[in-house]
């Protein structure tokens, strides 16, 4: 869910100091402690980094997997300057990618997001489900009160803040027979057909639908990458990376060149996957500013914008300011939350109250229609919204991914599960019900039509006009973007540079600098190449080779699962 995961290794409880030994003699690698209890510990003789390039040159240091690393900076460099170089004859074929592989595609993705699901839900009620991430006798490293709140933390991000208006408000006018939304969908996008002169049944389409794209649905994907990197690392004593995941499947063969790409997807995945909600941040706040000071909202504007927030995270990288980035974003969430106080507080507050309820009930009672891939009659809100954000959300398991497992050590499967799909479901559920419901109240109750007719990145900022105060909620608003642009940004060249060094997760600063520039220039590349329509052929069509990826990790967990000792 394009999720804001701010860590670092210095405040989580992984080092990444000199290997450790569990009583069987296996060594650990770097980074992952050993398993406490019985556990069945993968005999491998690799060391994380040997395959590493290392080298000193002008001053800077370099560690880094040579294969990984070299082809995924030349083919995004590659990628970067095409895009840059003919950016009027990229936007069709851009546009051309994304309609063919929605078209085409759709029931892939959505057959797949809800194989994860049902995964999930299995685990929950079986056996396998008492088995403990880090052995039998692991003590979770954070209470239950940290960990939930580090769980709400990775479900507040961009992506909320740009669609907690535009997605209810775009299939209420869509279902309702109203205007259809500046981003390309097809008449037929009204989620589960039309409730024309219903408003309150195209409320309940809206919400559900919305619901549908930011509940259990990407949270299973989240969990089943979590899950799997939890499992392989701290039980099976394997590096925290992708690779290790497919050690049922490929064995002692994840160290060669099919661990060496399914690394480089990840690594292709997670930029695009960021680079997109870079991107759409980018063009949130710039009609944002626009809204509030009337600074031009053009590439220009959002180009020196996600050059000016890159360059905050590259001082961040350089001055090593991980506690300080933590702080802020910790800082941000308390801002989302207050700013989601006020909307519920000043808004319509009783029609809020009971809209959570009727929303999780509609949510509820179309899921079984709206997580079907066959069949569709409202294919526009299939390709148009459906695969795009399921797609986005697997090319960002890695960061989400591993972020959750790196908290979650010490916590049952059935624990870790339940947590994960319900804690940020709910706080979506909650976030999307103040802000859609609002706005769908402003246009029923109030006939304001605005919030309607506006584009995607500034109906937030059109419904908060509605509402007292609405300079410095606007303002909040952008400053929220800002900072989770500005940690997500931080948070995503750690992970990439880790899965480009061979798995290491304190490899040189530098290489973080590297990966932080090339995320905004992508950002940057496919705005000017074709705005949300190619950041929506970006990711999708690096989110599909990942998607199989995904697949093949939910064999290799319930393969890994089997093999654990459950007395």
């Amino acid at each position: 869910m394009n999720s804001h995961c701010q860590f670092s290794d210095q405040e989580l409880p992984l080092s990444d100091q000199t290997p450790s030994s569990s009583a069987s003699g296996n060594e650990i690698v770097d980074g992952v402690p050993a398993p406490e209890g019985p556990t069945n510990l993968i005999d491998t003789d690799y060391q994380i980094g040997q395959d590493n390039l290392t080298a000193n040159k002008f001053g800077l240091s370099f560690d880094l997997h040579g294969k990984v690393f070299t082809i995924s900076a030349l083919v995004i460099v590659f990628f970067v300057v095409t895009t840059l170089a003919f950016q009027n004859e990229v936007e069709p074929v851009f546009s051309s990618m994304r309609d063919w592989l929605t078209s085409n595609l759709a029931w892939f993705f959505m057959l797949s997001a809800d194989i994860f699901v049902l995964l999930c839900v299995g685990l929950i009620v079986s056996p396998y489900g008492k088995i403990r991430l880090g052995g039998k006798y692991a003590k979770p490293d954070f209470s239950y009160t940290g960990w939930i709140a580090m769980l709400f933390a990775a479900g507040m991000a961009i992506g909320l803040i740009f669609y907690g208006v535009a997605e209810p408000i775009t299939h209420f006018s869509n279902a309702a027979g109203g205007i259809v939304a500046e981003n390309g969908l097809r008449t037929d996008s009204a989620p589960l057909g039309a409730a024309s002169g219903d408003s309150a049944k195209a409320t309940q389409l809206a919400m559900a639908a919305t619901i549908y794209h930011w509940g259990l649905h990407p949270w299973a994907i989240y969990a089943v990458v979590a899950l799997a990197l939890a499992l392989f690392a701290f039980n099976k004593g394997l590096p925290l990376t992708m690779r290790s995941i497919f050690y049922p499947i490929l064995g002692e063969r994840i160290w060669g060149w099919p661990g060496h790409i399914i690394d480089i997807l990840a690594v292709f995945a997670t930029l695009f996957g960021l680079a997109t909600s870079l991107g759409i941040g980018a063009s949130q706040a710039t009609a944002g500013m626009e809204h509030l000071f009337g600074i031009p909202n053009n590439n220009v504007t959002m180009v020196l914008l996600i050059m000016g927030i890159t360059a905050i995270a590259l001082l961040s990288i350089l001055a090593g300011m991980d506690k300080g980035v933590q702080r802020l974003s910790q800082i941000n969430m308390i801002l989302a939350f207050l700013l989601l106080v006020f909307v519920i507080a000043v808004g319509p507050t009783l029609y809020l109250v009971g809209g959570f309820f009727k929303n999780l009930g509609a949510y509820v009672t179309n899921l079984p229609a709206l997580s079907n891939p066959f069949g569709r009659d409202d294919r526009g809100f299939v390709e148009g919204w459906t695969a795009f954000y399921w797609a986005w959300w697997i090319s960002i398991t890695p960061l989400v991914g591993m972020f959750v497992a790196r908290i979650s050590r010490g916590r049952s499967v059935r624990e870790f599960l339940v947590a994960v799909l319900l804690i940020p479901s709910i706080v979506s559920i909650i976030w999307m019900t103040a802000f859609g419901n609002t706005a769908i109240h402003q246009v029923v109750a109030d006939g304001f039509q605005g919030v309607e007719n506006a584009a995607l990145e500034l109906q937030l900022f059109v419904m908060l006009s509605q509402l007292p105060f609405s300079s410095i909620t606007s303002f909040l608003g952008i400053v929220l973007v800002i900072v989770f642009f500005t940690t997500t940004s931080d948070s995503g060249s750690l992970v990439i540079d880790s899965l480009a060094a061979g798995g290491k997760i304190n490899a040189p600063r530098v290489q973080r600098v590297f990966w932080a520039i090339i995320e905004g220039v992508i950002a940057i590349a496919l705005l000017l190449g074709g705005g949300l329509t190619a950041l929506q052929a970006g990711v999708i069509s690096t989110g599909l080779p990942f998607t199989l990826v995904l697949l093949a990790c939910c064999y290799a967990i319930v393969k890994g699962l089997m093999s654990e000792p459950r007395n």
